[in-house]
């Protein structure tokens, strides 16, 4: 914040919106989330960040780094410790945004409530793919806080921190979301909705107990009966984009924005490579191919474009209305961001019948279900579907522009089958030694090209890419390298959205960072029993996991990873914070925040592993800037 002013009570709040500069990495958080004691106490709180949210700048969101600075400023002046810090931000969050919410209709907002606040013992309640489904027996106050909001027409979802949420809002059910959650859930479940825009307010909960807890119930009552109040201005928000994006492949817009050529061929669960061919073998390799564009995903890639397009006509579509903005836009603009998903739904053909998956959206894999051989044309078919996608709007885009966006998606597909091909090559190789330098450099290819296409082509549509182009490469390759290294992370925790067995990379023979920094920092003896490991086929799974996990923490490395994504983090922060205009930078911080959201750091424990075993300071590690691609 460049400059503050005073509410009248000497606590400083930021006097214009430019964004801080960056604070990179995570930081050791669970000493900041303890809940003030007494209930008089934090009526105190909540109303002098009432007070001061009331003065402050809504027209777009505050970053979380803003937010503390107006938080620490709060509790210094009312001579309280900084262990109240995360209570007192979830406070100012929900206190910037009451407006907003008060701006939704109830029938457009969802309440979520914690399962926690059941009784523990006797409760008939079941659960079900949305979460507890409450029997409203009376037994608790889940039962009141539910039937209070659905008698006012809120959805109503007992949850606690599930991903379905993102996907309700971007389903376009609901527009704001009220609800009550331990300051643990809070921070994963709700931050990466406000970081979207999305309007929000939230009651903490007392402990993090998990079992029979409370909550300040007046306060989630008054939550819930916040009046609608239609004439507030809208703070920017993303959702419209967001849902823009997933929209673009739903089949019927998919089928209106790219109409069919060879007939009307539907795919559905009782669909082979034989009856498909019986009934028209022409049409359906198109069928299949349609069918694959729109099942699930995030849609991260045509949401970039469409927002870069966004941000440089003037970031009409973050206003509240966003979609009537959207809806006036071209079709080829919303062509050329559906071309980007394209080629990535082709990559993932491939990449399931490289890797063998099985199933792929909870859906067998197209190798799986129509044979290999047919898989490979379907990847092939998505391949020249998304260049048709941008070459016939020349008419529209015009000539130069679209040879522009042509060479952009071209370059990137070539870098993309480079890094792909490199590991697969390393991945089939006997020898399976691998430097840090490389495993990297196969990073930068990997995925980054493909956020520097989405950003570049979105850019084009604009305006000339010039003074873009060396900035967005950095932005992009460092956010890449970061991504890939937090999923080397991720594939040793398992998740839902990635794997669902922790150690699948080393068991599956792939190069990671991970492998290549402990082959750099263990004995000789320790790399041989490494490699063997990774080669092995002698031993259970569960087994060379284990085993390969103790060397990788005897390394550190799972830490030095971590330090490097800070690296790389910080260095997408550095070139986003000089970006303009300020769209553009938002935009930049947006997708640093919610792609490489990470958990926080846990306590330290009173061992300490060492980085190195046979020298005195870690290895130095190049970064992707150092990296010629």
């Amino acid at each position: 914040m460049a400059s503050a002013s005073s509410t009248g009570d000497d606590t400083q709040i930021p006097a214009d919106i430019t964004p801080p500069k960056r604070k990179s990495g995570r930081r050791k958080t669970s000493h900041l989330k303890q809940v003030p004691e007494p209930q008089a106490l934090r009526d105190e709180i909540r109303n002098r960040c009432r007070e001061i949210t009331s003065k402050i700048d809504k027209s777009r969101p505050m970053t979380t780094d803003e937010m503390e600075v107006v938080v620490r400023q709060i509790l210094a002046d009312m001579e309280l410790e900084e262990h109240f810090i995360g209570w007192t931000m979830v406070m100012f969050a929900s206190e910037f945004w009451r407006d907003q919410v008060a701006a939704v209709p109830p029938s457009r907002r969802l309440f979520l409530l914690p399962h926690c606040l059941k009784h523990a013992e006797g409760c008939p309640a079941d659960y079900d793919q949305f979460g507890l489904d409450c029997k409203t027996c009376g037994a608790c106050s889940i039962a009141d806080f539910r039937g209070l909001a659905e008698e006012l027409g809120y959805r109503v979802l007992v949850a606690e921190g599930s991903p379905i949420v993102l996907k309700i809002i971007v389903s376009g059910y609901v527009d704001a979301v009220v609800g009550v959650a331990c300051l643990n859930v809070l921070e994963k479940a709700v931050d990466k909705i406000l970081l979207a825009g999305i309007p929000c307010m939230a009651v903490p909960l007392l402990s993090d107990d998990c079992r029979n807890t409370s909550v300040d119930e007046q306060w989630v009552d008054e939550m819930i009966r916040l009046e609608y109040d239609s004439s507030t201005p809208q703070t920017c928000t993303y959702m419209h984009l967001m849902r823009a994006s997933a929209a673009l492949f739903d089949p019927d817009t998919l089928e209106e924005l790219v109409p069919r050529i060879r007939g009307s061929i539907r795919i559905d669960e009782n669909s082979s490579a034989a009856n498909l061919a019986a009934i028209d073998p022409i049409g359906a390799t198109e069928a299949v191919a349609y069918d694959f564009l729109s099942k699930g995903g995030k849609h991260s890639r045509p949401f970039i474009t469409l927002a870069t397009y966004d941000a440089l006509t003037g970031g009409r579509a973050t206003q509240r209305d966003g979609d009537k903005t959207i809806s006036g836009w071209t079709n080829s603009v919303k062509r050329t961001a559906m071309s980007i998903e394209t080629f990535h739904k082709a990559s993932l053909v491939h990449d399931d019948i490289e890797d063998d998956d099985p199933f792929r959206y909870g859906e067998q894999t197209i190798h799986h279900r129509y044979g290999t051989p047919t898989a490979i044309n379907i990847g092939d078919y998505l391949i020249g579907m998304g260049y048709r996608f941008v070459s016939t709007e020349s008419g529209t885009l015009g000539a130069d522009v679209t040879a522009d966006i042509l060479d952009v998606l071209a370059e990137a597909h070539t870098r993309l089958s480079e890094g792909q091909g490199a590991e697969l090559l390393w991945r089939d190789a006997i020898e399976k030694r691998l430097k840090p330098i490389d495993a990297l450099k196969i990073y930068a290819l990997k995925t980054s090209p493909a956020f520097e296409a989405a950003m570049l082509s979105g850019i084009r549509m604009a305006q000339p890419i010039d003074e873009y182009r060396q900035p967005v490469k950095q932005f992009a390759r460092n956010l890449g390298v970061a991504f890939q290294i937090l999923n080397d992370l991720s594939d040793w925790q398992g998740d839902d959205f990635n794997k669902m067995e922790a150690g699948g990379d080393a068991l599956g023979g792939r190069p990671t960072l991970l492998h290549a920094l402990a082959l750099e920092t263990l004995s000789e003896t320790e790399q041989t029993e490494l490699l063997e490991l990774t080669a092995d086929g002698s031993h259970s799974p569960a087994e060379r996991i284990q085993r390969i996990k103790s060397l990788y923490e005897k390394a550190g490395v799972f830490e030095l990873a971590d330090r490097l994504i800070d690296k790389h983090q910080a260095r997408a922060e550095a070139v986003a914070d000089d970006i303009h205009p300020e769209d553009l930078r938002r935009l930049m911080y947006f997708l640093i925040d919610s792609i490489l959201e990470r958990p926080e750091i846990p306590e330290p424990q009173v061992t300490t592993i060492p980085l190195v075993s046979n020298e005195a300071t870690a290895p130095e590690v190049a970064t992707a800037d150092t990296i010629n691609d």
